[in-house]
């Protein structure tokens, strides 16, 4: 909804969208706690939003950005569907797309020896590809600037990675288990030359009127804590996590860190390396956003509300109360430091009245004594 110059989620908004993301990841007070979400993968919540009836995955990027106008202080960069087609990359690995997810159906290797040969390769493709800064930046700044166009003022958490979930992912864990405990050293100089085409790619691109945060994006647990050693994370992972988070901050960006599962146990280590905070809070799987942002309360807390037996199967006064939780018992719309969002995105799943409940219950809860910075005079109520 348009409002006063500026693009308003709910009438008692007193802040834009990207002040209002600004202040919660400065760890401010806001006049509301903002909503973040991926809002690509959802027919019935597009349909909810853009009126269209029956539409299945016939919707176009535009229709989800007109969703995350009117619904999202921050989103993910939105995708349309990916379609049904079966794709084989140059490695000749064979992944199957099923419209909002996609899975691998084949490797090119079946053993250690064939794993490694493939990395070695990948590591001297990245090693040996051309990389052009300003045609990087160019291409970078056209992108966010053509989705920032379609999403008006929401604002944008784009993705950066190390490389680490790629590999086991591609090798599958258990082969990438033989393989790291064969050739740990071939591990390491993919890690190294991956880590620095991404750094070399940072500080190309960040900008941060583009956007003010970043999200390093890399799976490393199971419901019941880490899938590796610390070991191995002290080896391969934090020491490049580290070297990421540095190069964002240098552009004045802040750094989130998403992982799947339990991490707490890797909590400390994440912010020995200098994150602001932290995604993809799954309460099934013991990550309450409520106790992690009390035991933490100088980091940013995101993607608490269970997305799945919660948003699936529960009521939106369920949803609603879930919410009112997070941001009443936390104090968040005075100590800031939180966005409501679902701990595995909007899946197909997930029913629009649901979302719908999320959203309309953050709209519920607004600061009483909160003053803009721009008019010290108005002031906004509880309703």
């Amino acid at each position: 909804m348009q409002n006063q110059g500026f693009e308003k989620l709910f009438e008692t908004d007193v802040l834009r969208k990207r002040e209002r993301v600004e202040r919660a990841l400065k760890l401010q007070p806001v006049d509301r706690v903002p909503l973040h979400e991926q809002l690509s993968y959802n027919p019935s919540v597009i349909a909810d939003y853009t009126g269209k009836v029956n539409i299945g995955y016939d919707y176009t990027l535009d229709d989800i950005c007109s969703v995350i106008r009117q619904t999202m202080d921050m989103c993910f960069p939105p995708t349309a569907p990916k379609g049904t087609q079966r794709v084989t990359d140059k490695y000749g690995f064979v992944s199957q797309n099923d419209n909002w997810t996609a899975w691998h159906v084949s490797r090119p290797f079946h053993d250690v020896e064939g794993a490694r040969q493939w990395l070695a390769r990948l590591t001297r493709d990245l090693r040996e590809q051309l990389f052009d800064i300003a045609t990087a930046k160019d291409g970078y700044r056209a992108t966010m600037l053509d989705l920032q166009a379609r999403v008006g003022e929401t604002v944008i958490l784009n993705y950066s990675m190390t490389g680490l979930c790629s590999i086991y992912d591609r090798m599958g864990l258990e082969l990438f288990s033989y393989f790291y405990s064969d050739y740990p050293d071939e591990m390491t100089a993919f890690m190294e030359t991956s880590t620095q085409c991404e750094l070399r790619r940072i500080h190309a691109v960040a900008d941060r009127q583009l956007s003010p945060v970043i999200l390093i994006a890399e799976d490393f647990s199971t419901k019941q804590g880490p899938i590796f050693s610390p070991a191995f994370l002290n080896e391969q992972h934090y020491p490049y996590v580290r070297k990421l988070v540095d190069a964002w901050h240098s552009h004045e960006i802040k750094v989130i860190y998403h992982s799947d599962g339990n991490y707490k146990k890797a909590i400390p280590a994440l912010m020995d390396c200098g994150v602001d905070g932290f995604y993809c809070l799954e309460p099934n799987c013991g990550m309450d956003i409520v106790q992690l942002k009390k035991q933490y309360p100088q980091m940013v807390w995101a993607g608490g509300i269970d997305g799945v037996t919660l948003m699936e199967f529960g009521t939106p006064e369920a949803v609603k109360t879930e919410v009112r939780r997070h941001i009443l018992e936390t104090n968040a719309l005075e100590t800031g430091g939180m966005f409501i969002a679902t701990s595995s995105e909007i899946n197909p799943p997930v029913k629009p009245e649901n979302f719908r409940a999320m959203a309309e219950a953050v709209g519920s809860l607004v600061n009483a004594n909160f003053m803009t910075e721009k008019s010290a005079s108005q002031s906004i109520r509880n309703i």
